[in-house]
């Protein structure tokens, strides 16, 4: 660990975003009226992403019901819901020729069903409109609404993800009271029931505080719940309404957590300073091996 004084270590060091493919997906997204993680919730990794002509697609708008110290997404009272929305990804897919595509959320406890049904809706648009284009979702607790889970499992999508986010001992001080650590780990467990021959993901963000044991213990719960890949980033304050970064995790560091990882029996594992959850997804689904 290094800490926090002084200048950013050596390893925290991101292009900020430019140049014509970045503009131009930037004009796509804002003519479909599209919305994504890249931008709201700040990710470093936005350049890169970006230049590679990919995104990570943020339905049911921008405007979050539940207010997380790490996250950099906005939060309130959210508007209606795009009901065309479903579609505009789906052609933001095919018009960016994106082959694994990627669809997040922000929470929505003012909806019946946490907004699965429109999750479920997007999954199904971007598989009809892009044959062979793999779907990954992201999506919120459902406040552990089984027949939510359900809802988006029998979409279809190639990986199902939830983010467990941090380790149980930081959870009550990093995450919204109405999160539960033990309710992220059902709704993997879940998961992982209702798809035995798909893909269950989770993600942590590190440098708040955790210790080793922490860490490593998350991840057997992870895999105890059933899950085959799993990412682990650095947290960087996305603002100062954000809680602070304890300390930055040397590279070193994340390569023994993703050695670890591995070890426990997950498929898949990637750890690193700017790993995010849906960073790079497109190659931890090829790593993973096929037909399982």
């Amino acid at each position: 660990m290094q800490s926090t004084t002084g200048r950013f270590p050596d390893w925290i060091r991101r292009q900020w975003p430019s140049g014509e493919v970045h503009q131009e997906v930037k004009n796509l997204l804002e003519g479909l009226n599209l919305h994504t993680v890249c931008q709201s919730a700040h990710c470093p990794n936005q350049g890169e992403c970006w230049s590679r002509r990919t995104a990570t697609f943020l339905v049911l708008g921008n405007i979050c019901t539940r207010s997380c110290a790490f996250c950099g997404v906005s939060h309130g009272q959210p508007g209606p819901v795009d009901e065309r929305e479903p579609e505009n990804v789906a052609e933001a897919v095919a018009r960016l020729g994106i082959r694994h595509a990627v669809v997040t959320s922000v929470t929505r406890d003012d909806l019946d069903d946490g907004g699965a049904r429109h999750i479920a809706r997007t999954v199904t648009f971007v598989k009809e409109k892009n044959g062979e284009t793999t779907v990954e979702v992201l999506v919120p607790d459902f406040c552990g609404d089984v027949n939510a889970i359900a809802c988006v499992v029998t979409s279809g999508p190639e990986v199902f993800g939830h983010n467990i986010e941090t380790v149980e001992r930081l959870h009550p001080r990093l995450r919204d009271k109405r999160y539960s650590y033990q309710r992220s780990l059902e709704v993997l467990r879940v998961a992982r029931g209702l798809k035995p021959d798909g893909y269950v993901k989770s993600a942590l963000i590190l440098g708040c505080g955790e210790t080793e044991t922490d860490v490593l213990g998350t991840l057997n719960d992870l895999r105890s719940a059933g899950c085959d890949a799993v990412a682990m980033g650095q947290y960087l304050r996305p603002g100062p309404g954000n809680g602070p970064v304890a300390e930055f995790v040397t590279p070193d560091q994340f390569k023994r957590y993703e050695q670890a990882a591995r070890e426990m029996g997950f498929a898949f594992a990637v750890a690193g300073p700017f790993v995010r959850s849906s960073y790079r997804s497109e190659d931890l689904l090829a790593a993973l091996p096929a037909g399982k």
